[in-house]
Formats: C-alpha cells, structure tokens, sequence
C-alpha cells in the first residue's frame, strides 16, 4: 500500500482496466491538478519510507496491471524487484511522468542502469536535482 493523496475524482477508472494519467486528464480535480504539478501528492509516501516499505531513492512502484504488460516486453523489469521503490528516481526526472508504455519501458531502462550503478553519491544527486526541479517548479 503506498499512500498519496488522492488527485482524481472517486472511480476514476470506473469498470474500465487501470489507466495512465494523460496531460491535462479530465479525472484529475482542480485540487489534484495542483498537488501533482507540484509533486504534492507524492508527500504522504514519506509514511512509507518511515515505515521501511519504500527508500528515497529508487525505481518508482508500478501498478501490477502495467507491470504485466511491460514484463510481456521485456522480462527484465523482475531485476528491479531487487531494489526498494524510491519516492525520488532517476528516471522521474528524465522521462517524467510515464504516460505510455514506450515511457515505461524507457523508465525501466533507467532504472535498471540505476541499479547497476547506485551509490550514495548518485542518491544524493538524484535528491539534489529532484529538490531543486520542485522549488524552482520544474515540471517533469
């Protein structure tokens, strides 16, 4: 369970299979719209971080329903299970918000090259560089 605060309208997704969220989506409401371009909505995953689930730094969690489908295109997502799920990641900043599977399986590249060469140093940028695209409202 990874907590966020909630961006889009109740059902958003009604019956229909899980969605990607798309630029100027009509499921986000006004205060939602918000809180996502200013990375907002991600603050309450610092619970999960106190909590042990999630580090700072790490390859962003995905939606079983979209793992599936990147795993049929490339099987090497399953390495990325190997690390803990990070609030910031290299990839959130270079490809942004993954709108479509060519994103996702861009981000899944990058975050595979993260974890081959994770250190506290490149942590420790990737928080810098995260911090300093928020203040200075840098949207990715």
């Amino acid at each position: 369970m990874i907590y966020k605060f909630r961006s889009m309208v109740a059902d958003a997704e009604g019956d229909k299979s899980p969605q990607l969220c798309q630029q100027n989506d009509r499921r986000l409401t006004k205060v939602g719209s918000f809180l996502r371009a200013h990375h907002l909505d991600e603050f309450p995953q610092l619970f999960n971080i106190l909590k042990g689930e999630m580090s700072f730094v790490g390859p962003r969690p995905e939606r079983k329903y979209f793992v599936d489908q990147i795993i049929e295109q490339d099987s090497r997502y399953e390495l990325l299970y190997e690390l803990r799920p990070g609030v910031f990641s290299m990839a959130t900043l270079y490809n942004g918000y993954t709108d479509t599977m060519d994103k996702m399986i861009r981000r899944m590249e990058m975050d595979l090259d993260y974890l081959e060469n994770c250190s506290t140093r490149l942590d420790l940028k990737i928080i810098l560089l995260t911090s300093c695209f928020i203040v200075s409202g840098k949207k990715f």
